[in-house]
């Protein structure tokens, strides 16, 4: 296939538009004031056409791609052999012979033997999947960093204590703060890591290590002295204190979080502006088919839009990210004015405007806000991370002001809190095409479903859950029951939601189409089915990770479907999802992308 590629000069064949040669024959009727004229030439109305079409618009080149398969996802025309792409937007998919009929063209059959589908959109991942990958992965599971590093996973609290360790001994200052991320202690017998564990390592330098969810922050003594919470009285919910009355070294949720994180490196105000974690992150999207990802979550102070405008403005970047500015503090409306504000200052290739709210926490860290009857292991309610009446502020304000919003609600009494304030927000500021959107959402039951496409909600759904948690859900945090309709992908189409599928990256990989293996397949870890009523189809988890999530985003007129006068954006592929066995849809091999009709092979990126 680089083989292909690398003889491309000799693939492509340029069609002359034939000599337009004219013969005008008029007659004076009547009076005089009136002529008909009536043109005669010797090519087809087709190739005048045509030609009238390249006067009107330049001399733009128009490349029109061959491929073994073009999975369109545009149902009046599903599959095709061509793609005609000009300006760095498609003419149209079809045939050769209907394509031609655009006027002078390049054939270009360097994808002949690939499959092209449109580019991937990444509804819930974050650009500082970029950054982490700087700090110690402490994870479960094997990862593989944006460099091709692979990471072992670790099987035990002693083994990640000796990770950092050994990687402690390699920093140069001695008070520089060693920091870590992925931590999963659920897959350690639920068994907490404290302040102790990590003096282990050091008691001179800050330490903290984010749990895989990015929910819970745990740090050492040095950290908490830091912070002024090494103390007793400390009296906050996300702070849990020992038996000698100070804080455990866990940090839940924002707030907790907050107060420690930038000493021991992971200020994520910091980590969302890092111009080199953006352009790995770019990297990546192009080696899993993305070609737009959402950056959810970003403060967006000015200095960041600044430095994202002018790295997605680079004439090699290539993907499109879609910042959401989240809402902290108390000032909800503002929130919402400063994202529309910053709507102003959108380009193709960063489109700004929108805000991401948090409603509650992590299922696996048990601060998820969970209905009766509760956590499976008799874990206390979970936390709220936003008071009900900034909700409604910030749902309202967003509605009257025309602001899409995307809600993070993991526990089912998240959701339910959000779609009461989202009825009520909705009778004050009616509006027929909102679209806001539930992000995970896992434990929606159908009348919730129900609701959400009464209120002209979207869903975005976290299927990779099953995969990465789903033998914890089912043994220890919410029971068999409710783990097998975690995620209900077969009820949010059965009632009319509008779906899309994510990997919340960092949290997970990001590997679109493995994020679709998981809607299809619902296996864990284990390789236990998990809730076989709730599985979707190839078609139907292809359309979740191009169409769906562009639709939440109110990108669905530009992207999500190979169809005339979208992008051309184009995810490449080495084998063909709609025809290899379900169970192999995660082994699709990705050959790059193609970004508004430019080419990035993975291989080279």
């Amino acid at each position: 296939m680089r083989e292909n590629a690398a003889n491309i000069s000799s693939s492509v064949t340029r069609r002359p538009l034939p000599d337009f040669v004219p013969c005008i024959v008029a007659a004076a009727r009547g009076d005089g004031n009136r002529v008909t004229a009536t043109l005669h030439c010797r090519i087809g109305c087709r190739e005048a056409l045509a030609h009238n079409r390249k006067k009107q618009q330049g001399d733009m080149t128009t490349t029109i791609y061959s491929a073994r398969k073009i999975i369109t996802m545009n149902p009046a025309r599903p599959t095709a052999t061509h793609v005609a792409v000009r300006d760095g937007r498609i003419l149209g998919a079809g045939t050769l012979e209907e394509l031609t009929g655009w006027g002078d063209h390049i054939v270009d059959n360097r994808f002949a033997d690939l499959i092209l589908m449109p580019g991937f959109v990444e509804g819930h991942s974050h650009a500082f999947e970029g950054a982490v990958w700087r700090y110690v992965y402490c994870g479960w599971f094997d990862r593989v960093a944006p460099d091709g590093k692979n990471w072992t996973g670790l099987r035990s609290l002693d083994a990640v204590i000796a990770r950092l360790a050994e990687q402690e001994k390699a920093l140069p200052d001695a008070a520089a703060p060693l920091t870590g991320w992925g931590l999963d202690p659920i897959y350690f017998d639920n068994v907490r890591m404290t302040r102790e564990d990590l003096d282990r390592i050091s008691k001179d330098r800050p330490i903290g290590v984010m749990h895989a969810s990015f929910h819970i922050l745990n740090v050492n003594t040095k950290a908490l002295e830091m912070a002024g919470l090494m103390r007793t009285g400390v009296n906050h919910p996300g702070v849990p204190l020992g038996a000698d009355g100070l804080p455990t070294g866990e940090m839940k949720g924002p707030e907790a979080q907050g107060s420690v994180a930038a000493h021991v490196g992971l200020d994520r105000a910091m980590m969302s502006g890092d111009e080199r974690g953006l352009r790995d992150f770019a990297r990546l999207c192009v080696r899993k088919g993305v070609t737009t990802a959402t950056d959810l979550a970003n403060p967006l102070p000015p200095d960041t839009v600044e430095m994202m405008l002018r790295v997605t403005g680079d004439a090699t970047y290539p993907a499109r990210i879609v910042p959401l500015r989240r809402y902290l503090g108390d000032d909800a409306r503002g929130t919402i004015e400063a994202a529309a504000a910053l709507a102003e200052k959108s380009s193709d290739r960063l489109r700004l405007g929108l805000v991401k709210l948090v409603a509650d926490g992590s299922i696996q860290g048990f601060s998820a806000r969970l209905r009766w009857p509760g956590y499976y292991n008799g874990a206390g309610p979970g936390l709220w991370y936003i008071p009900p009446q900034r909700l409604a502020e910030a749902l309202e304000a967003a509605l009257e002001l025309g602001v899409l919003v995307h809600t993070h609600t993991n526990g089912d009494e998240a959701t339910e809190l959000v779609l009461d304030t989202m009825e009520t927000a909705l009778r004050k500021h009616p509006s027929a095409d909102h679209r806001f959107t539930l992000q995970h959402c896992q434990l929606a039951d159908r009348a919730q479903f129900r609701r959400m496409a009464r209120l002209g909600m979207s869903v975005n759904l976290f299927p990779n859950h099953h995969y990465y948690w789903g033998d914890e859900h089912y043994a220890l945090t919410v029971g068999p029951e409710r783990a097998e309709r975690m995620n209900a992908c077969r009820s949010a189409l059965d009632y009319g939601v509008p779906l899309a599928i994510h990997s919340d990256a960092p949290v997970t990989p990001l590997a679109p189409l493995f994020t679709a293996w998981c809607a299809v397949n619902r296996v864990t870890a284990s390789g236990r089915t998990l809730g076989e009523t709730e599985k979707i189809g190839v078609y139907e988890a292809l359309k979740a990770i191009t169409l769906g999530p562009a639709w939440t985003l109110k990108l669905d007129g530009e992207l999500g479907s190979i169809e005339t006068g979208k992008r051309a954006d184009f995810a490449v592929l080495e084998d063909d999802p709609t025809e290899i066995a379900p169970e192999n849809l995660k082994d699709v091999r990705v050959w790059g992308t193609v970004h508004d009709g430019r080419i990035f092979e993975a291989a080279k990126i």
